[in-house]
């Protein structure tokens, strides 16, 4: 499916145009595709950035993630627009000028408070900006009007290692892969012991070779690039100033397993990148690294297209993106079988993620010896991380695995720091005591994401904003996620606004775990984590804010069956509650 026909491609020009998907525009996207009426209305339910209703003609969304959210200096940004433009959250002003809503992180983590208008990512928010926004849309000025510099996205990298310190001369990846061949160049991959930097680790030179030797009447390359973990914006870096690595690892992988066409799958919220992309796509072809008979090989042939989300956390599961991909609402596929032997198109499939293609075409270059210099043994190589929260100066650190946290705090000019948040809300929240602990897959794993909380900040709000972060975000596919996550945002704000006694603690470890062991996919066995990791290590901050009593039920529910009971005229054991001991 080429790029302008995708179905997610056609519904966002829909949504531009006309502010919003009708019925009738659903229709007829369902008619040109050939496609069930019923499929095209599922995707319009289930993406964030396609409405039912019109939208505004400026259309804001505020990112509320804990380092890139609309509270600056103390003041409450979306409250104060939404009141200055006389216009409800969540909803469109009755003129159809403005609609204010908010959304999950947008990746702008290192800039402060940040929103998306009309899908351009707009930062450094603070009151006074607030007032000129206010004033640019009374006038209905456009934004090619409006100051260019609050749109200017600087990459802030305060730290380089093995793949940031010099970047390669395009094509130099490929012809080191050609002369060593398909099976040396996997071999190298597979002696660097490269693990995905996703999160998860699994060894990138084992899913090659498992899809490689995979059966299928076509093999595919795909990237993971849909970088929703709240505080992650490595791979928005990356994208900016690495997409030639990242072309170059796809093709050298789409090169070893065989395959002849790749996908980058982008997240919506970083739509503005798709130009800059497209165009180092066109150059490559223009180099002869991508397309026919590449660097002159015949039958070396290979290109990439990009699909672009459409506001959704869950279609950063690769079984979740492989759905998106193929045109459907974004729900994780049972596993096994695994994309490697049945992934798009029910073919074998590769899925990694941005750093790792990078990470791959350093090493066919330099070679598997120099990769493994650096790191654990466990853990080779460099590790990329997006700092933000409460340090001096927040942005891209590269470091070896190995490194401790504390080490990382003092470099970034973190002080008086209460809790770290390591690989996003899925990840681990660790206290002081645990700073000596090492960045690896052997000790504390990350995706990349590094939030610093001093202590000033109120851990109970955090928690509670990423349980409701996780509410918002599950599929709602399967039952314990969909209904255990909102029933954890639910026991904490019990908890917060001081209604919580010492049992409403024991529930929400209770749900925790059923959510975290019966959960579908992988965003419902971390859902629960910062609630458990909260509890461990910031007991008192939920002590604090309990009553001073034990609930105690005013009447026994088996005993209020018994009318029921009387009325049905039953009465055996099956008629009663459960009892405890039963």
């Amino acid at each position: 499916m080429t790029e302008h026909l995708h179905l997610l491609h056609i519904l966002h020009e829909l949504q531009q145009k006309h502010r919003y998907i009708s019925e009738e525009s659903i229709c007829e996207v369902a008619a040109q595709l050939s496609l069930p009426v019923s499929q095209v209305r599922a995707v319009v339910a289930f993406y964030a950035f396609f409405y039912s209703t019109p939208c505004g003609h400026y259309h804001i969304l505020f990112s509320n993630c804990t380092s890139c959210g609309y509270r600056a200096g103390g003041t409450d940004l979306i409250r104060m627009l939404s009141q200055k433009l006389s216009v409800n959250i969540g909803q469109t002003r009755k003129d159809g000028q403005l609609s204010i809503h908010e959304t999950s992180c947008i990746g702008m983590c290192d800039h402060g408070a940040s929103l998306l208008i009309n899908g351009v990512p707009l930062i450094h928010l603070d009151s006074e900006k607030i007032e000129q926004i206010t004033d640019l849309i009374e006038a209905d000025k456009p934004l090619n009007e409006w100051p260019l510099d609050w749109f200017h996205i600087k990459d802030h990298i305060y730290k380089r290692g093995l793949l940031l310190e010099g970047d390669l001369p395009a094509g130099d990846g490929l012809r080191a892969m050609l002369a060593r061949g398909r099976e040396e160049t996997l071999t190298e991959i597979t002696q660097s012991k490269l693990r995905g930097r996703g999160g998860a680790g699994f060894s990138t030179g084992l899913k090659w070779h498992l899809c490689q030797q995979a059966t299928g009447e076509a093999h595919y390359v795909v990237c993971n690039a849909d970088e929703g973990e709240p505080g992650t914006f490595k791979d928005r870096m990356l994208l900016q100033q690495h997409a030639d690595a990242l072309l170059e690892g796809m093709t050298i992988c789409a090169y070893v397993i065989g395959a002849y066409q790749g996908f980058i799958y982008l997240r919506g919220e970083y739509r503005y990148l798709l130009p800059h992309l497209q165009a180092t796509l066109l150059h490559r072809r223009k180099l002869g690294l991508l397309g026919t008979a590449i660097l002159g090989q015949t039958g070396f042939d290979f290109d990439i297209d990009i699909v672009v989300g459409a506001g959704a956390y869950i279609c950063g599961e690769e079984s979740a993106l492989i759905e998106s991909l193929e045109g459907k609402p974004g729900i994780p596929r049972s596993r096994p079988p695994f994309p490697v032997a049945h992934g798009y198109l029910g073919q074998p499939t590769v899925v990694n993620n941005v750093e790792t293609f990078i990470a791959a075409t350093h090493i066919v270059c330099n070679g598997s010896e120099w990769f493994t210099a650096a790191g654990t043994t466990e853990s080779t190589g460099s590790k990329l991380l997006s700092i933000s929260g409460d340090c001096a100066a927040p942005g891209i650190y590269e470091y070896s695995f190995g490194v401790t946290i504390q080490q990382v705090l003092e470099e970034c000019g973190a002080d008086n720091v209460q809790a770290v948040q390591v690989g996003g809300p899925a990840g681990t929240l660790l206290d002081q005591t645990a700073f000596h602990r090492q960045i690896a897959f052997e000790d504390v794993g990350t995706g990349g994401s590094f939030m610093i909380f001093n202590r000033e900040r109120d851990i109970l709000a955090i928690i509670h904003q990423f349980a409701a972060f996780f509410a918002h975000e599950s599929c709602g596919f399967c039952t314990p996620c969909r209904v255990g996550t909102t029933l954890l945002k639910q026991g904490l704000n019990k908890i917060i606004i001081g209604q919580g006694a010492r049992n409403d603690m024991a529930e929400l470890q209770r749900v925790s775990e059923l959510v975290r062991r019966y959960s579908h996919c992988g965003l419902g066995h971390t859902a629960a984590n910062p609630i458990l990791d909260g509890l461990q290590h910031f007991p008192q901050a939920f002590e604090q804010q309990l009553t001073q009593y034990d609930f105690t039920a005013r009447f026994e529910l088996d005993a209020a069956l018994q009318e029921a009971r009387q009325l049905t005229q039953h009465d055996d054991k099956g008629a009663h509650l459960k009892q405890e001991g039963d």
